[in-house]
């Protein structure tokens, strides 16, 4: 049985490693502590005499090929990106949401409803710190959801404050304290690799995955690093000044919006000496596991494109749309098509990409193929 150890070996030394945080979580919940993430958010043994080598924390890894078959049978995964039961264009209704959000504010809206009818009762978000950073925060209130809104460069795995890493997505890690309250009912918002460990989690019916209602899955060209060096080339890259800065959005560039209104872009193929190692190798652009999944990539400024994946997805969307999320007319039909081919697109790019750097590394692809 392989353990921890080899977690290491395989996953983290080659530079593997998404730091999800699902090896922690586990390891956590059950009360072992045998693990915990470094100031980089990378895992490692904090106290190894109590590690009881159950393999469990090797088999949640995203990046490991055990249970792909019972996690795909669970969310009924088929190619070439998940399952699609539809997809359509939407926005926030309610213009302070729609306003503080990224793209339409849809996430945003649909936990409202969530929160409101009781379908949840708090949801793993991430809060800004500054314009650079988030942290990872349980939501348990309209007014922490709100609270959450927008997007900010950064790339969360859980950790609070450390030097120049800045982090843009939440972590599996916060689902610590899920259970130390004892909520049964939570929405998460994450990355398709978060998203991922938490469905294998699910497959094996293990701690602390019973307690996630919803995964709400984002779209992930790849997340950055910032710090203060990568800042200036980014500002030198596009032509502007950090603190002309209103905020920052990823869709089809990397776009900079500035408090004049203007909007500077820079191509996400010029940001790889910002983005983190591990992206290369990842092949999931979409959140394919996901029972919803959102981006802006092919929706018009203020709009989101979103993906429905499962039944619950699309039961909790519908009944969004009567109170908090607005759908773009039945006539835009041929722009949510579009949009739907954008993303399978982008989807297909990233895994060729992660194809051929897996193929540099000698290290085959066990994770989001397309068959």
């Amino acid at each position: 049985m392989k353990t921890f150890f080899n977690l290491i070996q395989e996953v983290q030394k080659p530079g593997l490693c998404h730091r999800c945080g699902g090896c922690v979580t586990f390891c956590n919940a059950v009360n072992y502590g045998a693990l915990d993430l470094d100031g980089d958010g990378n895992p490692y043994y904090s106290d190894i005499e109590k590690c009881i080598e159950c393999g469990l924390c090797y088999a949640i890894c995203p990046e490991v090929g055990e249970l792909e078959e019972e996690t795909r049978r669970l969310v009924s995964w088929s190619a070439p990106m998940g399952r699609v039961m539809e997809s359509v264009l939407a926005r926030a209704s309610d213009t302070q949401i729609h306003e503080r959000g990224t793209d339409g504010g849809v996430v945003t809206a649909l936990l409202m409803h969530l929160m409101d009818t009781g379908r949840i009762d708090g949801a793993v978000v991430t809060r800004p710190i500054d314009l650079f950073r988030r942290e990872p925060f349980l939501a348990q209130s309209k007014e922490d959801i709100l609270e959450s809104a927008g997007f900010y460069v950064d790339t969360s795995h859980g950790m609070k404050n450390f030097s120049d890493r800045y982090v843009t997505y939440t972590s599996v890690e916060e689902l610590g304290p899920i259970i130390q309250r004892g909520l049964r009912r939570v929405a998460f918002v994450g990355t398709p690799c978060q998203i991922k460990a938490i469905r294998k989690m699910q497959a094996m019916q293990i701690m602390p995955s019973e307690s996630i209602a919803f995964c709400l899955g984002l779209y992930c060209s790849g997340n950055f690093v910032l710090g203060e060096r990568q800042r200036e080339k980014l500002a030198e890259i596009g032509g502007f000044s950090w603190d002309q800065v209103r905020k920052i959005n990823i869709k089809e560039a990397f776009q900079i919006h500035l408090a004049d209104g203007e909007v500077k872009t820079v191509p996400l193929d010029q940001l790889d000496f910002m983005k983190r190692e591990a992206c290369r190798f990842c092949s999931d652009y979409s959140a394919e596991y996901a029972d919803l999944s959102f981006g802006g990539l092919g929706a018009e400024e203020g709009w989101t494109t979103v993906l429905v994946r499962t039944p619950l997805g699309r039961a909790a969307l519908a009944e969004a749309m009567e109170t908090t999320v607005e759908r773009a007319g039945r006539k835009n039909g041929q722009r949510a098509s579009r949009a739907f081919e954008q993303v399978l697109e982008w989807s297909r790019r990233k895994k060729k990409t992660a194809e051929d750097s897996r193929a540099q590394l000698g290290k085959p692809s066990v994770r989001f193929s397309s068959t």
